[in-house]
């Protein structure tokens, strides 16, 4: 990827397009980097509907995807589980992690402009099971350590 206004181009082959697991500046705070799931780009429509995603009128298979929460909030509480109708603005991305029930992403703090994309991630470099520290010192999951991201 190249700096700046260069290129837009990931690991130096191609624009991102929908299902690349990417890695970006979080908009709300640059110096913070996250790493989401590209659901939709430019030009493209987008809805959740009862946690199903839908772009351009189609639903998407996303055999990725976890829900961990059984509920269904409605549009009016939250834009978890029913979020649009929204068109992507030229230049930019819809994102989404794949953990959707617990996730701060596109749905929550809008879409992410191209210049703030670093890559596409390639492969697993460290994970973890858990939410606590602890977990994180002594639960490492080594069986998925560089295992390709797909």
């Amino acid at each position: 990827l190249l700096p700046g206004n260069v290129e837009h181009v990931l690991a130096g082959l191609r624009s991102p397009r929908r299902g690349d697991v990417i890695v970006f500046q979080y908009p709300q705070n640059p110096s913070m980097d996250f790493i989401k799931r590209c659901i939709a780009t430019g030009g493209q429509s987008l809805e959740v509907k009862h946690k199903n995603v839908w772009v351009d009128g189609r639903a998407l298979q996303e055999p990725y995807v976890q829900h961990i929460m059984s509920d269904d909030q409605p549009a009016g509480l939250s834009d978890r589980d029913n979020f649009g109708p929204r068109t992507v603005e030229p230049g930019h991305l819809f994102m989404m992690g794949d953990n959707r029930d617990n996730s701060n992403d596109s749905r929550f703090w809008g879409t992410v402009d191209m210049d703030l994309v670093k890559g596409r991630a390639m492969f697993i470099y460290f994970s973890t099971g858990g939410d606590r520290w602890w977990n994180a010192l002594f639960n490492v999951r080594f069986d998925r350590l560089f295992r390709p991201i797909r």
